[in-house]
């Protein structure tokens, strides 16, 4: 079995005094100086993040945009250069492959960014659907480090160290920019609920980028962060984890997210029959969030009963909330008790906790 991969930040992880963690074939810092600290440090000042171990595919030529609307279930021919969009990749069967981010770096150029754990999936997925097209598929991930940081006080950090206007940088764009003196793809998309930004970095940048980062960011209470306390946030701010909320046998429709299905661009794309199918059909089980005001939180896997303890659903993640002061949890529940308000159970080894079904976000930051 091969050692993991390390980041180009490994050692600079290491001085921090990071708790490790193999996840997706990289050793990746899952904690510094503890997991509450490191969440309420993004809420209310900033985190850093090496986001290293996220796939990235470029998908390139004059056939680029028609390529990636036959792959993707988005429209990818509407994103205009410099911005980016949200989407994914399904089967046939219009199961989730992956949830991704797509930037537009060019009119014939465009990034797309994987979960770790699916990358290699998501560019096999590609250089076979982009077969036909006049289009050309790299993966270059190896040709990239990530960094994020993220937080009210992300632009206070971040705007010393660049000559971007940050207050022009859109939510979801991206596009070229230079930070602490290196050449930055910059984006500002996040996955914590908080403003922010990512910094797609050459391996051999990436120290010096995290470095000014922590220096500019020492008088703004930036700590480093790790991927525990990513997990708590992006819970509290409702956004999906694949192999939780997303997987092959789920699709867009039952996640809630079936706006990012694009069933009226022009052409066919992989899914679209079985998703058109779909789309005006509730599914059986659907998302929601749930509530306790117990102590123990629901955990992935965790039946969720009824008042007559029958299994109406299952949950796909849960913590205690460190911003809301009590546990909270995603379930798939039967349709017929989805509704916000709905009165239901937890089993949590063996003990029924009663639980409350909510909207999701839990969390939406101050605009």
């Amino acid at each position: 079995m091969s050692s993991p991969r390390r980041t180009p930040l490994h050692h600079v992880h290491e001085a921090l005094g990071a708790t490790f963690t193999e996840f997706a074939g990289w050793q990746m810092p899952l904690r510094y100086s503890g997991d509450t600290a490191e969440h309420n440090a993004v809420r209310t000042a900033a985190g850093l993040f090496d986001l290293t171990h996220m796939g990235e595919i470029r998908i390139s030529g004059p056939q680029a945009a028609d390529a990636l609307d036959y792959a993707l279930v988005a429209n990818a021919s509407a994103i205009k250069p410099g911005r980016a969009r949200y989407t994914m990749i399904c089967n046939p069967q219009g199961g989730v492959l992956d949830d991704l981010i797509v930037y537009r770096l060019a009119e014939q150029e465009f990034l797309v960014v994987a979960n770790a754990a699916n990358a290699a999936v998501v560019s096999a997925e590609l250089a076979e659907r982009v077969t036909g097209f006049d289009a050309r598929h790299e993966d270059v991930s190896d040709d990239h480090a990530l960094i994020a940081v993220q937080g009210p006080n992300a632009v206070a950090i971040l705007e010393p160290l660049t000559d971007t206007d940050l207050s022009g940088v859109k939510y979801y764009a991206g596009y070229p920019s230079r930070v602490a003196g290196k050449d930055v793809l910059l984006a500002r998309t996040g996955y914590t609920g908080e403003d922010g930004f990512e910094l797609f970095t050459a391996p051999g940048d990436a120290e010096a980028v995290w470095q000014a980062l922590t220096e500019s960011g020492a008088q703004h209470g930036l700590q480093p962060a790790g991927l525990s306390c990513r997990d708590t946030l992006r819970l509290e701010a409702g956004m999906p984890l694949y192999g939780n909320e997303l997987s092959a046998d789920l699709t867009p429709f039952h996640a809630n997210l079936g706006r990012v299905v694009k069933l009226d661009k022009p052409g066919d794309f992989v899914g679209k029959e079985a998703l058109a199918a779909l789309a005006d059909k509730p599914t059986e089980r659907t998302l929601v969030g749930l509530t306790t005001d117990q102590r123990r939180a629901p955990r992935h896997g965790y039946r969720v009963l009824d008042a007559d303890g029958a299994e109406v659903g299952v949950v796909t993640s849960g913590a205690p909330s460190p911003t809301l002061g009590h546990p909270i949890g995603m379930a798939y529940v039967d349709r017929d008790h989805s509704e916000p308000g709905t009165q239901l159970q937890v089993d949590i080894r063996g003990k029924a906790v009663a639980v409350q079904v909510v909207e999701l976000p839990f969390y939406r930051r101050n605009a």
